[in-house]
């Protein structure tokens, strides 16, 4: 079976947990960082997301407590999730050095095609 990449959702909140358990909120707000701003994540959407990641055996509910009469939950990464983690970013980063390697190929091929000497202001002083 061939490995699919990752969906940005699931990449944002296992690198979210990568460094400690957090509850609900405190995940939304370090997509939030994670992703510069770019990812808000939206409550529904983050419970289903957590929900498929503890049944795929990625997270783990790592405590339970109420605070102000509401059950809040905390979830860490198992050992399960650091892998899979740890193979995405390693993933991207094969893509990423490839991507690199390649625009620095065709800068290389751009760059070097002109004269030799010309000048970038594209005129002359007198």
């Amino acid at each position: 079976m061939t490995e699919r990449s990752m969906q940005e959702p699931t990449l944002l909140l296992l690198t979210a947990l990568a460094d400690a358990p957090r509850h609900g909120y405190a995940l939304i707000q370090e997509v939030a960082a994670i992703s510069d701003g770019r990812v808000k994540m939206r409550t529904g959407t983050l419970y289903g997301a957590l929900d498929r990641l503890l049944q795929q055996g990625l997270i783990e509910v790592a405590a339970e407590e109420v605070v102000d009469g509401r059950a809040r939950r905390s979830y860490a990464l198992t050992d399960a999730g650091r892998a899979a983690l740890a193979t995405e970013a390693e993933r991207l980063r094969a893509v990423a050095t490839e991507a690199e390697r390649r625009l620095s190929k065709m800068r290389s091929m751009l760059w070097g095609a002109g004269p030799k000497g010309a000048s970038s202001a594209g005129g002359s002083t007198t």
